[in-house]
């Protein structure tokens, strides 16, 4: 993102707040490319993306104004850049139906408050569905404009090759591509005129003043009303239990008999199947993510969705043979060659990460833990913001210090290195159970290059490893400490 692209998102603001925003600040990275900022004044507050690829903005812009007119609940679209790749939307918060449940699972049984939410969300899913799909208009849709043949074989082709290949499950690829054909048939023959939102999950799911609201719909097409259900209701991380999986499921779908004709048995089949291509999709997912490019939250996800896959085919009942798949998923499920690469993720203690910012002019941090271990950097090769008089009264926390040491590429630079040299360390530190790492970076006076470094290298840890580590920040010469 460069700095044309900045004084966009400024304009936007401006133009719809009516002056300047007094903070803008960088959120904390999705699983996306987008970039989001939350920009402020003391009275308003919106978030802007950026995102380079225009059609994925053109159909989000689209769909968000189209659901806005049916009184969807969906973020107001404030502006848009002329180029299309920055936009302004409603700020709805930061706390998701997924992180309302992660906060409140420690309590025991699931969530009541929980169970509720999620009533609301199904009893406002047949009205995208439904209401949603009247007069949405699907040549903005992206990548394909319906859930069709070539859709569902690209995800049975992604668990294939990025999940069963990488795992070393063994299979006959004829065999299961015969049963990839009977099995696209079934899935085809299901009404499929409505809107399919694609990523109907707790994560995309917003609770602002006690009501749901929906984001990240842009990957939306028509399809079949089973899908976005079996999304929602078997999103492996949300560990949502079997008794209340089949209350929810009876909650939807009474609310969609109040607005169309059901015959239950059918839809019943149908849900099966596209409950068991929408895992295999998502397994596909943490395949890639996870084996291949080693990201532990998606190697997290692996266990829960073996979980769901194992329930799934003792309920499962589907009016078509396709005997080598279910052979395969079964093997699947309590297959040996899995052990090496989900080892050490269920029931884990965190590892504990000790983050610092200090001064080298005030003595290198001491060892509490007496192992030696872990790291220090030295950020004073990095151009320094403190040689400006502006930036003098100011640390790597704020704003205007963060957007000096990203002007020209070389803390973000330095970062990349850290992050690569420090993800090896974490991986076999969880993997061999260990207890403690410490994380410093250092510069002259511990204010400006070494805060901003910590606390980039806080948000990479945590977006990448999630609840796998427990992180302790402390920003030495600013007396500031705080556990994340």
């Amino acid at each position: 993102m460069d700095e044309k692209h900045t004084r966009q998102i400024r304009t936007m603001f401006l133009k719809w707040c009516g002056s300047e925003p007094e903070q803008m600040e960088r959120m904390p990275v999705s699983g996306s490319s987008r970039i989001y900022f939350r920009l402020s004044t003391l009275e308003k507050s919106a978030v802007a993306v950026y995102n380079d690829d225009i059609r994925e903005n053109e159909a989000f812009i689209s769909y968000g104004r189209h659901f806005k007119e049916k009184r969807l609940p969906v973020p107001e679209i404030y502006g848009v850049s002329d180029d299309k790749a920055t936009y302004l939307q409603e700020d709805l918060g930061d706390h998701t139906l997924f992180s309302f449940i992660k906060d409140n699972a420690e309590k025991g049984d699931y969530p009541p408050e929980a169970v509720l939410y999620y009533q609301r969300v199904l009893e406002w899913l047949p009205q995208f569905q439904i209401n949603g799909h009247q007069g949405l208009d699907y040549s903005k849709a992206y990548p394909r404009q319906a859930f069709d043949e070539q859709s569902m074989r690209w995800d049975l082709n992604y668990f294939k090759y990025y999940f069963l290949k990488l795992a070393n499950i063994s299979f006959d690829e004829q065999e299961l591509e015969n049963d990839y054909d009977t099995f696209v048939k079934f899935l085809l023959n299901a009404p499929s005129d409505y809107f399919l939102y694609r990523d109907f999950q707790s994560r995309n799911i917003m609770i602002k003043e006690g009501q749901p609201y929906f984001i990240d719909f842009q990957g939306g097409r028509r399809g079949a009303l089973q899908y976005d259900l079996a999304s929602l209701l078997y999103d492996a991380k949300a560990k949502i239990p079997n008794d209340i999986r089949k209350m929810l499921f009876d909650h939807y779908l009474n609310n969609l008999k109040a607005m169309k004709h059901v015959d239950d048995d059918l839809f019943i089949q149908y849900y099966h199947g596209f409950v068991l291509i929408r895992i295999m999709q998502a397994m596909g997912a943490y395949g890639f993510r996870g084996f291949y490019e080693r990201k532990t939250h998606f190697l997290q996800s692996i266990p829960p969705a073996l979980n769901n896959l194992r329930f799934l085919l003792g309920e499962m009942d589907i009016p078509i043979k396709i005997p080598h798949l279910n052979s395969v998923l079964n093997d699947l499920v309590d297959a040996p060659a899995l052990k090496k690469y989900v080892r050490g993720f269920y029931n884990k203690n965190p590892l504990n990460i000790e983050l610092m910012s200090f001064s080298y002019l005030k003595g290198l941090p001491g060892d509490k833990h007496g192992n030696g271990g872990g790291f220090l950097f030295d950020c004073r090769c990095i151009h320094n913001p403190g040689r400006y008089e502006r930036y003098k009264h100011l640390n790597g926390r704020d704003n205007e210090v963060k957007e000096f040491l990203k002007q020209d590429g070389e803390a973000d630079e330095f970062l990349k290195h850290a992050y690569l040299m420090v993800e090896q360390a974490v991986e076999k530190y969880l993997d061999r159970n260990f207890e403690h790492l410490f994380i410093g970076f250092g510069c002259t006076g511990g204010q400006h290059r070494s805060v901003y470094c910590t606390e980039e290298m806080k948000n990479h840890l945590k977006e990448k490893y999630g609840d796998q580590v427990q992180i302790y920040l402390k920003h030495r010469e600013q007396e500031i400490e705080e556990k994340i």
